[in-house]
């Protein structure tokens, strides 16, 4: 007797239901993008206890017809693919024709729809026992899921906490309302509203709505496209981060997408900007021909392939350098006053002004000052941007007057601006890293050693350092094997000072040995970074005034004077009117 058998409808479709839909996101995901596909410009999505008790997904789209009602629930039955040939040019979110019978199959479902002409009520429980009636004309598609999971224990148990399944879902709803600002969405749970957005297609207001007015200001539009790809969007000012990627939303042809090597190159453009730890915040749209491009890879539909990943990094990395050099990113520190002024003044501002002023800054108002920023460059009158405009060479950073050092290790120093407060290893540290930055790409100079450094290694270390010995000689670190596992190094570059130049061949030694599958780029910055860490002055080194002014005109010529080569700011403000509120000469 035959012990190969065909699966029935029902196991097949709760088997799918695994690779579709693991948790409450899953179904909102997919019920999201058929309203997407079905071109509705209004989208509700409206979830009770997170969605684990029920989701509904509302729409004005163009609805369905009985017949094609009754069709959505069959597997593999979709509107979207016709031949083979479609599979290789997919402009749909959906397109498999899975979902709604995997869904279906897990939970209790009642969709109603309507193409304006009859409307049609289809309703399931755990994917069998369909009925299919007639509703009101209502042009669009309701769906409803409820108690899903209900007959899959295993994996109901399983779901995450109420808090965490609800999260996933505001993440991904605010990033389908950043990849389609032109449709209005609303998110509710438990009849608390969460997102709602006005559709009104201007992308900085849907991240506005997202992550209010501090983030707002903090973004810059880019723009860009090569003979394959065209990519727009927004990008945080460096001092903006998050403590993970989450922030960085990527989307292709309108799909949200998770692809780890497009995440990397963006990371890597912020490289020296913003510590290792932290992210930045990132809305980047991707056009590009579906035949360049393969979603067909995850069941989930978020990862993706690029035939020409090539030309989309270079491009990537081309519009986010040049605009992280346009910005003035130095961090003006907010003054807020949380002093007892006086009773008067106190009952004067509730009676003037406790109207006027609402609790969040209109969008507006952001806009206004979103657009000044860009457009004007934070100059404040037509003379000033004169003057601007005159200076040979143009540097990102206005002359600065020291005034003095505290703590040994903070340079206070001011100008026309403000005052600014400049962190004087971290200063230094920048202008040594650019040096021998500039020192790797030119022509090494190099110093013969006396007496040779000699190293002891790891048989595993030893073996790395062996395959990468011309890399060494390369950059000046003339390197040869010296007996078992032992190398000696009998040169380095000139720009290494004597007294510390050990330490840092055996710091560049511990570079190239601590991975097997080496990284140039990374090896040109980690060593770089060593060096300038090693030749600059420490916080509480006693430096001159001759010397501040000295670190002060060289910062300024810098690439990107405000942050050390780990991320970390070099300056920070006060600008004069921030200072005339602490001392309450402003009063407004």
């Amino acid at each position: 007797m035959s012990k190969i058998k065909v699966m029935d409808d029902v196991l097949a479709n709760k088997i799918a239901a695994g690779e579709v839909v693991e948790k409450t996101m899953n179904v909102v995901k997919e019920l999201v993008e058929n309203s997407i596909d079905a071109s509705s410009s209004e989208i509700e999505i409206h979830l009770v206890d997170s969605g684990v008790k029920e989701i509904e997904v509302r729409d004005n789209g163009i609805g369905m017809e009985p017949e094609d009602a009754k069709m959505a629930f069959l597997r593999h039955a979709t509107s979207k693919l016709k031949n083979l040939d479609d599979l290789f040019y997919i402009e749909t979110l959906g397109f498999r024709g899975e979902a709604l019978p995997s869904i279906a199959s897990v939970s209790n479902v009642c969709l109603k729809t309507s193409d304006g002409h009859i409307g049609t009520c289809v309703t399931l429980k755990g994917g069998c026992d369909m009925t299919v009636e007639r509703c009101d004309l209502q042009e669009g598609t309701t769906i409803t899921v409820s108690d899903l999971f209900y007959n899959t224990p295993v994996r109901l148990k399983y779901l995450k906490n109420l808090y965490v399944e609800l999260a996933n879902i505001i993440d991904y709803v605010n990033k389908m309302a950043l990849s389609y600002p032109n449709i209005k969405f609303l998110l509710t749970n438990n009849d608390k509203t969460l997102l709602q957005t006005d559709g009104s297609g201007d992308l900085l207001k849907v991240i506005y709505e997202i992550y209010g007015v501090d983030v707002t200001k903090k973004m810059a539009f880019i723009q860009g496209e090569n003979d394959d790809y065209y990519v727009s969007g927004y990008i945080s000012y460096p001092e903006i981060t998050k403590s993970n990627r989450s922030a960085i939303t990527t989307l292709v042809n309108g799909r949200v997408i998770k692809n780890n090597e497009l995440n990397k190159i963006i990371v890597e453009c912020y490289h020296t900007y913003i510590p290792k730890d932290k992210f930045p915040i990132i809305v980047m749209n991707i056009d590009v021909d579906p035949i360049l491009i393969d979603i067909n890879i995850h069941p989930t539909k978020m990862d993706i392939k690029f035939s020409k990943m090539d030309a989309l990094k270079d491009l990537v990395i081309q519009l986010i350098t040049e605009k992280l050099k346009e910005l003035t990113l130095i961090p003006t520190i907010s003054v807020r006053d949380t002093s007892s002024i006086s009773e008067v003044r106190n009952q004067i501002a509730r009676t003037q002004k406790e109207e006027e002023v609402p609790n969040k800054p209109s969008y507006e108002e952001i806009r206004m000052d979103f657009t000044v920023a860009e457009d004007e460059k934070d100059c404040f009158s037509s003379e000033e941007t004169e003057v601007e405009k005159i200076p040979e060479p143009t540097y990102r950073i206005k002359p600065m007057i020291p005034r003095g050092i505290v703590y040994l290790t903070y340079i206070i120093a001011e100008n026309e601006d403000g005052m600014y407060i400049i962190d004087q290893h971290a200063a230094a540290e920048r202008i040594n890293y650019e040096k021998v930055l500039r020192s790797l790409k030119e022509k090494i100079v190099v110093l013969d050693l006396l007496v040779p450094i000699k190293i002891e290694l790891a048989a595993n270390e030893f073996l790395i350092i062996k395959h990468h010995l011309d890399l060494l000689n390369h950059y000046g670190f003339l390197t040869e094997e010296f007996g078992l596992n032992t190398i000696i190094v009998r040169s380095h570059p000139n720009w290494i000072p004597e007294d510390i130049a050990e330490e840092c061949v055996r710091k560049v030694v511990d570079i190239v040995s601590s991975k097997e599958e080496f990284d140039f780029d990374q090896f040109v910055w980690k060593m770089a970074a060593t060096m300038a860490c090693r030749m600059s002055i420490k916080a509480n080194d006693y430096i001159s005034y001759d010397d501040q002014v000295w670190l002060l005109n060289e910062l300024r010529k810098c690439e990107n004077p405000f942050t050390c080569p780990h991320g970390r700011p070099t300056i920070i403000t006060y600008t004069k009117y921030d200072l005339e509120k602490l001392f309450k000469r402003s009063l407004d």
